[in-house]
């Protein structure tokens, strides 16, 4: 019988009972039970497969803004200026599987499936994408309801997307023909373990493993970005920004 808990499938890095999916509510505030986290599976090259059983994920970015103050002119901030941003960090915990650790669920070559046990055996980086997946009701202020939007690669809406779900049971009155909802995608590209821990304790049967990451880049897969990307509060293109700028 092949790894239930390796062999991606649907959109999912496995196909036992720990990857069922179940329903979530619709509301407008984003809940966590729709975010999806997809990363390389071991032995698969079909891309990014939705990993299992995560029970956080926290990217943190971070950067220093230097004042600019002038002898002469009192307790004033003349500017601030930004400073090169520190370098995006994230760290998630997860489940341990016997069939699946955290290394094999990123695309290493780990327990069951190889020989890796430490990050120093780490040669090459992974990537990671989030979906933040709307609700029903966000779809149907978008006029899409139960299909999602996808947005054109290139364009300022380029990194949105409809993802489908799989059929299920439906009544008489509701028969979908499309089973999809509207996600943001997020990119963490040529990501580094730079941390990894479990713990075994006397008093806890789950294993539980964390792991933190150093990302190369961060993305919405589908624009491109440069000098003049559209990144709104821009007063030369009559944006509303800060009134420091404003020319009148």
């Amino acid at each position: 019988m092949a790894n239930q808990d390796l062999n991606p499938q649907g959109g999912v890095q496995g196909t036992s009972y720990i990857y069922d999916f179940g329903t979530t509510p619709n509301t407008r505030t984003a809940v966590s039970q729709k975010v999806r986290l997809l990363t390389p599976t071991y032995g698969s090259t079909a891309g990014l497969s939705q990993i299992g059983v995560v029970g956080s994920f926290n990217p943190t970015h971070s950067r220093d803004v230097t004042e600019v103050r002038g002898i002469g002119f009192g307790d004033k901030v003349a500017e601030l200026v930004p400073s090169v941003s520190a370098v995006i960090t994230a760290s998630f915990e997860r489940a341990m599987l016997y069939l699946s650790d955290m290394f094999a669920a990123t695309g290493y070559g780990s327990g069951l499936h190889g020989p890796v046990r430490a990050l120093s055996h780490h040669r090459w980086p992974f990537d990671i994408e989030q979906q933040l997946v709307f609700s029903s009701l966000a779809d149907w202020d978008l006029g899409e309801a139960n299909r999602g939007v996808s947005g054109t690669p290139g364009s300022w809406d380029g990194g949105v997307k409809a993802i489908e779900f799989p059929q299920t049971v439906f009544d008489n009155n509701n028969n979908y023909q499309t089973r999809g909802h509207t996600a943001i995608i997020t990119i963490y590209e040529a990501c580094w373990f730079n941390d990894y821990n479990f713990t075994l304790s006397k008093d806890e049967g789950q294993i539980m493993e964390s792991g933190g990451v150093t990302v190369s880049d961060v993305h919405d897969l589908g624009s491109s970005y440069g000098e003049f990307m559209a990144t709104g509060n821009d007063p030369t293109i009559s944006q509303t920004g800060s009134i420091r700028f404003d020319p009148v």
